[in-house]
């Protein structure tokens, strides 16, 4: 039996770039919805900053 070779693994992801936010794809920025009124009817959305990453767009887990 012929032994076994083996290749080295890449792992492109942890090359290139740091992985990207899921929440906020990127961006820092997660949509909001804006609430008014006594029955509290949402009227718009306003962008907020996502608490996953704080801003910066990376994930944080990665």
């Amino acid at each position: 039996m012929a032994p076994r070779t083996t290749k080295p693994k890449k792992n492109p992801t942890a090359l290139d770039e740091p992985a990207v936010c899921k929440p906020c794809g990127g961006t820092g920025n997660v949509p909001t919805t804006v609430r008014v009124g006594r029955k509290r009817r949402p009227v718009g959305q306003q962008d907020g900053l996502c608490l996953n990453c704080l801003g910066s767009g990376t994930d944080p887990d990665a």
